[in-house]
């Protein structure tokens, strides 16, 4: 008997999802646990595997295609099987839930006639704005000449004279390749004749729409407060080097960062926590969110328990991580939990920038990258390496003082790295 396999839910925020690509073709024989397509949800793109047994009947979301949750996505069944009345059934029923959701949408009655909206008077405006106005024509490949002489404004022959260019050689926009001052303006001797704006316009990517709108909303509903202190990284770089050649294990300035705001939250329960609308939740345990760029956006896998982890272990915790992230092999579970987030564009050659806070948490630290400056040690001014951190905090969970704090506690581990062991 023929099935229908619904979009599934790939996360706890997923509404629609897109096939990236079918790894079956209608016809072809599925066995549970067959890969049967690729889905993008809000947050990767996962590989979807069949729970059923049967002969796949029907593609209802072709590749590329988007379509929201629990919509049918295919059918199996038996060869040959007749599958009209399930797609009848599935229609009404997407049918009737659209009808369902529209239905409070509706506009209440229009008021009598004796009293006027107070909008009629604006509808005529907005339809005598000349709209096409803003985007120029474009150049006709000749100018328009008319009783042999080129067609052009006052102002256009005023600006060819003052600057020696020939009218005939200057492609017109106006009307009726009329030429105008800006053609004159942008006027190339020798340059390309009939040059046309151009532009390429993509669809959004699930993962891009979520990226907007829960960062619209971290941004305008928690009130943001910024503190950016500079951190003396000499004694990082030497133990950084120490460590590399004495364990051979190639750790990062990063993983030093995540290993440092381990110990701190650790110290700082106060900044640990997540902002829940009617409460605030102070968490013991330290699960650090790490920003990682994808093709398609930002992902936020989570290094768990972080303060118990050695700095090798998070190393190799994030590099993992990041395999991943890029082989679109991250789950659910790998980016859920966490309880303050970090994002490094040090590595880009980024000094210093804030972060919006990744909600529900109450904070997150942007880390530039490492400079050499001058700096004053001992009286004298001598060669340093300073990095900048931002700490973003959520204003209605940690105050200034709290905040402060931290990045204190955070700046002693990293300008004495052996206190990442000791604290």
């Amino acid at each position: 008997m023929a099935e229908i396999v619904l979009m599934p839910k790939l996360s706890d925020t997923m509404t629609e999802g897109v096939v990236a690509e079918w790894h079956k073709k209608v016809g072809d024989k599925v066995e549970s646990g067959d890969l049967l397509a690729e889905i993008e949800s809000d947050k990767a793109t996962m590989e979807f595997e069949s729970f059923q047994e049967g002969v796949l009947l029907h593609i209802g979301v072709e590749a590329g295609q988007n379509a929201p949750v629990d919509t049918v996505l295919a059918i199996l069944g038996e060869e040959g099987e007749d599958i009209t009345g399930l797609l009848e059934e599935a229609k009404k029923k997407a049918e009737s839930s659209a009808s369902v959701e529209e239905a409070p949408k509706a506009e209440p009655a229009p008021a009598p006639a004796a009293a006027p909206a107070p909008k009629a008077t604006s509808a005529p405006k907005a339809s005598a704005a000349p709209a096409p106005a803003a985007a120029p024509k474009a150049a006709s490949a000749a100018p328009v000449v008319l009783n042999d002489k080129v067609v052009a404004s006052p102002l256009a022959r005023k600006l060819a004279e003052e600057k020696n260019i020939p009218l005939s050689q200057v492609p017109g926009s106006g009307d009726g390749g009329r030429i105008v001052k800006r053609d004159v303006e942008n006027f190339i001797p020798g340059g390309v004749v009939n040059a046309r704006e151009s532009f390429t316009e993509v669809g959004l990517s699930s993962m891009r729409k979520v990226i907007g709108q829960r960062l619209s909303e971290s941004k305008f509903s928690a009130p943001h407060f910024y503190l950016t202190l500079d951190i003396d990284m000499d004694n990082a770089i030497a133990a950084r080097k120490a460590i590399i050649e004495g364990k051979g294990a190639k750790v990062s300035f990063n993983d030093m960062v995540l290993k440092a705001t381990a110990k701190a939250l650790k110290k700082h329960p106060g900044v640990n926590c997540s902002y829940l609308g009617d409460r605030i939740r102070y968490n013991d345990h330290v699960n650090i969110g790490v920003a990682m760029a994808v093709e398609n956006g930002l992902l936020v896998p989570v290094v768990r328990f972080a303060d118990q982890l050695s700095l090798q272990d998070i190393s190799a915790q994030v590099k993992d991580y990041s395999i991943r992230a890029k082989e679109n092999k991250l789950t659910p579970d790998d980016w859920a939990g966490s309880t303050f987030t970090v994002s490094n564009l040090g590595m880009f050659g980024i000094e210093q920038f804030t972060s919006i806070i990744n909600s529900p948490d109450a904070a997150i630290m942007a880390i530039g990258g490492i400079k050499q400056v001058p700096v004053v040690k001992n009286n004298e001014i001598v060669p340093g390496n300073i990095m900048k951190v931002t700490l973003s905090c959520d204003h209605r969970a940690i105050d200034g003082a709290v905040g402060a704090a931290f990045l204190q506690t955070f700046k002693q581990i990293l300008e004495n790295p052996v206190l990442m062991y000791e604290l």
